[in-house]
């Protein structure tokens, strides 16, 4: 059955896989973003299916995830 937050976490999902494989401006802070938005939407589909397990696990790895990735884009180059 299709539930509401099903919905939305692919919609989200969508959006944020193209805005992420597609951006309009070529810095890291909004990649980064955008693969957030993505997370996001990832995450819904998961709480829809009430996967507990996968969605804690997801939760900490991506949360560890976006601190080091922030650490890293702080210490790197700007690209261009």
């Amino acid at each position: 059955m299709m539930t509401p937050e099903l919905i939305l976490g692919f919609i989200i999902l969508i959006a944020g896989v193209a805005a992420a494989a597609f951006p309009r401006e070529r810095d890291y802070i909004s990649r980064l973003i955008h693969v957030e938005i993505a997370g996001t939407g990832l995450m819904l589909v998961m709480l829809a299916y009430d996967e507990t397990i996968a969605l804690l696990t997801f939760v900490a790895v991506t949360a560890i995830a976006t601190i080091v990735l922030i650490r890293v884009i702080e210490r790197g180059d700007p690209c261009d």
